[in-house]
């Protein structure tokens, strides 16, 4: 689904976020501001988002304007794939979220799989490296890439934490309702062909 608005209105902030990190003139900083506005503008007209909400979001992004990134781990035992249940919506989807400053990805994508699941796992393979807006994902107001890893299960046991509260394996014909800003079903089947095809290369865009 091409959404022109949401592109545009990401292309807006990033524009006006690198205006704010170099310029010093103070009527460019004030046009820079507006520009700010307009992107939240448009963003709150199009969701269920507040306008005021959204522009407290991009006042928080410092520096040059770059895509976020987000990691997803791929655990799979018996031909099933492991998956957690988020607290915040009730549905399911894999082992992840934003990568933090000081580890690599696949540091953080095994420390997202520790905390999220009770499981060690190690990350052997890069599957896929997504940009978020061209997957069927709802509208979301960061622009984001998604890593996708192979992990294979080391160790540990099913736990849950803070932000889930349901761990189990599920084989790929019987998915839960899924997490769609987390993860969507066509990836959940492109991962299981990976797993079926380990000589295939990494996936891109």
């Amino acid at each position: 689904m091409s959404l022109h608005w949401l592109t545009w209105a990401q292309q807006l902030q990033a524009i006006a976020q690198n205006g704010l990190t170099y310029s010093q003139n103070p009527f460019d900083i004030e046009r820079y501001q507006k520009l700010r506005q307009i992107a939240a503008q448009i963003l709150a007209q199009h969701t269920d988002l507040e306008a005021g909400a959204i522009l407290k979001g991009f006042e928080r992004e410092l520096g040059y304007a770059t895509p976020k990134v987000d990691v997803r781990a791929a655990v799979f035992r018996d031909e099933q794939i492991l998956l957690v249940k988020e607290r915040i919506d009730g549905c399911w989807t894999l082992p992840g979220g934003w990568a933090d400053v000081g580890d690599s990805p696949s540091e953080a994508v095994e420390r997202e799989v520790w905390e999220e699941s009770g499981y060690r796992a190690k990350a052997v393979k890069l599957l896929a490296v997504y940009d978020k807006s061209r997957h069927e994902h709802p509208t979301y107001q960061d622009y984001s890439y998604k890593l996708f890893f192979h992990c294979q299960l080391i160790g540990g046991s099913p736990s849950t934490s803070l932000e889930t509260d349901g761990v189990e394996f599920f084989p790929e014909d019987q998915l839960p309702a899924l997490s769609l800003p987390r993860v969507t079903p066509a990836q959940i089947a492109r991962l299981f062909e990976h797993y079926r095809h380990p000589d295939w290369p990494t996936d891109f865009d």
